[in-house]
Parts: C-alpha cells; sequence; structure tokens
C-alpha cells in the first residue's frame, strides 16, 4: 500500500503501474523476476552498509579528536 501512495505521488495512477508491471514482465520474464529482485535487495544491503561504516569511521575519528582535546 505504501508503494501506491509514492508511486502516486509521482503522477503514476493504477493503470499506469500495471501497464509498467507487464512491460516489465515481458522484458524479463517471469522466472528471472526473482533474480532481478534479489539483486537489488543485495545491492540496496550493501548500500546500507556501506553507509553504517562511513557513520562508524565518522564517530570514531569525533571519539579520537574528542580525547586529543581533552
Amino acid at each position: 500500500m505504501i508503494v501506491f501512495k509514492t508511486l502516486l505521488i509521482f503522477g503514476l495512477g493504477g493503470q499506469e503501474i500495471l501497464l509498467i508491471a507487464l512491460i516489465v514482465l515481458l522484458l524479463f520474464g517471469g522466472a528471472k523476476i526473482p533474480e532481478l529482485m534479489k539483486g537489488l535487495g543485495k545491492g540496496v544491503k550493501s548500500f546500507k552498509d556501506g553507509m553504517k561504516e562511513i557513520d562508524d569511521e565518522v564517530k570514531k575519528a569525533d571519539d579520537e579528536v574528542k580525547k586529543t582535546d581533552e
């Protein structure tokens, strides 16, 4: 339901979403869609892990700066 609300913000209605889904199904076939979603999920997870690493490094550097200031 949240996905449809988000897409409606971009001006896509129910018919447009259905048309896009059918085109994707025709282009990739039913067997390839789960593989595509799995790859997309791995990519998102990798991106989140990278962002977490950057966050951790910034916190570590901030802690080191605070220690040297004391």
